[in-house]
């Protein structure tokens, strides 16, 4: 009973239409940043490096090098000031998290790009 409570208020703060993107996408995070009495909206581009949670709790991490330094960011997907995640370029992967890529550096950090049916809608 006090799973279904939970479910049922935790519904209604649940994204409807949710960003594809999986594993390994390049992707353009667009958020809400909130200055004092302003509000703009700020992109992080980056290389999705994990998924993980579920239902209200589903976040994603995005990873991107900066100025020589790694910055890694972890979103809450159904965050009200994550705007939008739009994918760039899909990248070929075999594992569910990509860790691997933080002892990386320069042309190494790429993934190669997937080419099948997997289409990325810019």
């Amino acid at each position: 009973m006090i799973t279904e409570l939970l479910d049922s208020v935790e519904n209604k703060s649940l994204k409807q239409k949710l960003p594809v993107f999986e594993t390994g996408d390049t992707v353009d995070v667009y958020c809400r940043i909130k200055e004092g009495d302003k509000v703009r909206t700020q992109i992080f581009n980056g290389t999705v490096i994990a998924r993980g949670g579920r239902g209200i709790n589903a976040t994603f991490t995005v990873r991107r090098v900066a100025g020589d330094e790694g910055v890694e960011r972890i979103f809450p997907l159904h965050s009200p000031n994550v705007l939008d995640v739009r994918a760039i370029r899909s990248g070929k992967t075999r594992r569910a998290k990509l860790f691997f890529l933080r002892d990386r550096t320069g042309k190494a950090v790429k993934l190669s790009q997937r080419h099948s049916s997997h289409t990325v809608a810019r």
